[in-house]
C-alpha cells in the first residue's frame, strides 16, 4: 500500500480548522476525508465537502450496520468515518487527510498501526483556548464548558502521537504541520 493516512486530531477551537484549509490550498493531491455527523451545518460549511450531515436516526443505524470504522458522541452530536471510504482510498493508493477528534486517532492507531500517522495540533493554553472558543460565537456556555473539559483530558494524550504541532502562532504552527505531512508523504 502506497497511499498515506494522516490524522489530524485537537481540541476544538485550538486552529485546526484553519491549519487543514491551507494544508489543503498547498497540497492539493491529499484526499479529504468527509466525516459523517448529526451536529447541525454551520454557516459556510456545504454538504459532502465539510462533513456528511446525517440524521440521527440515520447515523445510529448506520453504527449497527457497522459501517463506520470509528464513530463517537462528541459534544452530544454523532461523529464517524466511514470504512467504504477508507477502503476505496487504500486500495486507489490515495493520500488521505483525516480530521479525527482523539478517540477517532486512538481506534485509527488500533486498526492501522504506524500507517496512520496522527499530527495532534495544540493550543497554547486552556485559557487561550476558552477565549477562541468565546470569539467563535459558534456554541453555547454549556457546550463550550464541555469542549474545554474534554479538552483538558485530550490534552493529557497528546505525547503519545506521532507528532505535536503547538499552534501559539498560526504560521509557525503552519510550516511545522506542512513539513510533517512533506515527510509522511515522501
Amino acid at each position: 500500500m502506497s497511499g498515506k493516512m494522516i490524522v489530524i486530531c485537537a481540541p476544538s477551537g485550538t486552529g485546526k480548522s484553519t491549519l487543514l484549509n491551507r494544508l489543503k490550498a498547498d497540497i492539493p493531491d491529499l484526499v479529504w476525508s468527509v466525516s459523517c455527523t448529526t451536529r447541525p451545518i454551520r454557516q459556510g460549511e456545504v454538504h459532502g465537502k465539510d462533513y456528511f450531515f446525517i440524521k440521527k436516526d440515520s447515523f445510529e443505524e448506520q453504527i449497527k450496520a457497522e459501517e463506520f470504522i470509528e464513530w463517537a458522541k462528541v459534544h452530544s452530536n454523532y461523529y464517524g468515518t466511514s470504512k467504504r471510504f477508507v477502503t476505496e482510498g487504500l486500495l486507489n493508493n490515495w493520500n488521505m487527510l483525516f480530521d479525527l477528534d482523539v478517540q477517532g486517532a486512538d481506534e485509527m492507531k488500533r486498526i492501522y498501526g504506524d500507517e496512520a500517522q496522527v499530527i495532534f495540533i495544540e493550543p497554547p493554553s486552556i485559557e487561550e483556548l476558552e477565549k477562541r472558543l468565546m470569539a467563535r460565537g459558534t456554541d453555547s456556555l454549556e457546550v463550550i464548558q464541555e469542549r474545554i473539559k474534554n479538552a483538558r483530558k485530550e490534552l493529557q494524550k497528546k505525547d503519545k502521537y506521532d507528532h505535536l504541532v503547538l499552534n501559539d502562532d498560526v504560521d509557525k504552527a503552519y510550516g511545522k504541520l506542512k513539513s510533517i505531512v512533506e515527510r509522511i508523504l515522501k
